[in-house]
């Protein structure tokens, strides 16, 4: 076999650098060690290959390495000094020779075992790339294209150079995705494995909505209004606290947009998912009372230390406080961070309380007027004693 027998690697190495976007020296140093083990593996099993590669030239050299020794112990790795000083006068003890192996031993098994090698060295430079591509783009939102879905009702999206999974759990429940579909995704993990990276993307994570919100809405990008909490079920419903720091901003007003443009833009990327925005408020009873909007409840009482909360409600707001499935008050206790437990009154009507508060205030005069009659009898039952208050406490009586 000659040299112009061996196919150019350079410059196939070349255009598979370019079609994938690999670097091609990284490719010609895979290749090199991919072929040198090759080489080693079904040629040469016990000596110490290299090969160079030329990205010039194309050259292809595969060169066996022994080492200038006094006395060989291994001939395979080992060359005594006087049988390389006939070689090269001005080698010395501890020096590398490197000798040409003839191009004819360049057998089809260690090429090809080279190709195979080489294909996995490929896919690993990849893999490194895709990681280290989307490890940084970790907790953004992008665009993706679904592409296929798999028995385990696992959508899978193109991001570009990549690919993530969108399992079950991660997705709105209800949406269904065809391919070719462009959506948003929240990207929630990028891990490496044995097999390549794992990109795990979300549409359920709140922090899509968060993105959201800032896309749509000015005065939350700029900072004006701020996003204190987020609680949301995927698909059903979310709950959104905002906060203006400009006073002359309704932070309410400013999400939810003219007739609702705003908010409708957003939850339109969602499947329709319905999106309450309550006024977050520093004060945690008023929090609680505006997170379980639209209800209205009672006295609240906060108990800080065990993040506790005992919520007074009407029994014809009750069913409204706790929301279908429990899902109100639920949303409720995870956007202000308190275990809500809300407990039935009975209502009371404008005039019933009125006429209540009549009666008792009635009562309450009737005892003090006659508590005060009794103690001016006592006092004076006798017209000839009069009793003075002396600084000591104590009674003088005059006749």
């Amino acid at each position: 076999m000659t040299q112009s027998d061996i196919p150019n690697f350079a410059e196939a190495l070349r255009e598979v650098a370019q079609l994938r976007n690999i670097n091609e020296l990284a490719l010609i140093e895979a290749f090199e060690q991919s072929l040198s083990q090759a080489y080693t593996r079904n040629v040469e099993p016990d000596k110490r290959v290299e090969v160079h590669l030329d990205p010039e030239s194309g050259e292809l050299e595969v060169l066996i390495v022994r080492e200038v020794v006094e006395k060989v112990e291994d001939e395979n790795v080992q060359i005594s000094l006087a049988d390389a000083l006939e070689l090269d006068p001005e080698v010395e003890i501890g020096m590398e020779m490197e000798f040409p192996v003839d191009q004819e031993k360049f057998s089809r098994i260690a090429l090809q075992a080279a190709k195979q090698t080489l294909t996995q060295k490929m896919r690993e430079t990849e893999r490194n790339l895709v990681f280290n591509e989307y490890k940084d783009k970790e907790g953004q939102v992008i665009n993706a294209t679904v592409v296929r879905m798999d028995n385990k009702q696992n959508y899978f999206v193109e991001l570009g150079s990549g690919e993530a999974i969108l399992p079950p759990r991660e997705q709105i429940p209800g949406e269904r995705l065809l391919n070719g579909n462009r959506v948003k995704v929240y990207l929630k993990e990028v891990r490496k494995t044995p097999k390549g990276p794992t990109i795990l993307a979300s549409r359920a994570d709140e922090r899509l909505l968060d993105y959201l919100l800032k896309q749509e809405i000015p005065e939350v990008a700029n900072g004006v209004v701020e996003i204190k909490a987020i609680s949301r079920e995927a698909g059903q419903r979310s709950k959104v606290a905002v906060y203006s720091h400009n006073s002359n901003v309704d932070p309410i007003g400013a999400c939810i947009g003219h007739r609702g443009n705003r908010i409708q833009a957003v939850t339109g990327e969602l499947g329709r998912e319905r999106v309450d925005v309550i006024l977050w408020d520093a004060n945690t009873r008023e929090f609680i009372r505006n997170a379980l909007s639209p209800a209205k409840v009672g006295f609240i009482e906060v108990n800080v230390d065990t993040g506790e909360a005992a919520v007074t409600v009407t029994s014809d707001q009750l069913s409204l406080a706790i929301g279908k499935g429990g899902q109100n008050v639920r949303l409720a206790a995870k956007l202000t961070g308190f275990k809500i437990d809300l407990r039935e009154t009975q209502a009371v009507s404008d005039l019933d309380a009125a006429m209540q508060q009549a009666m008792q205030d009635e009562a309450a005069s009737s005892e003090t007027s006659s508590s005060a009659k009794s103690a001016f009898d006592a006092l004076f039952k006798d017209a000839k004693s009069v009793a003075t208050a002396s600084p000591d406490g104590t009674q003088d009586i005059q006749d």
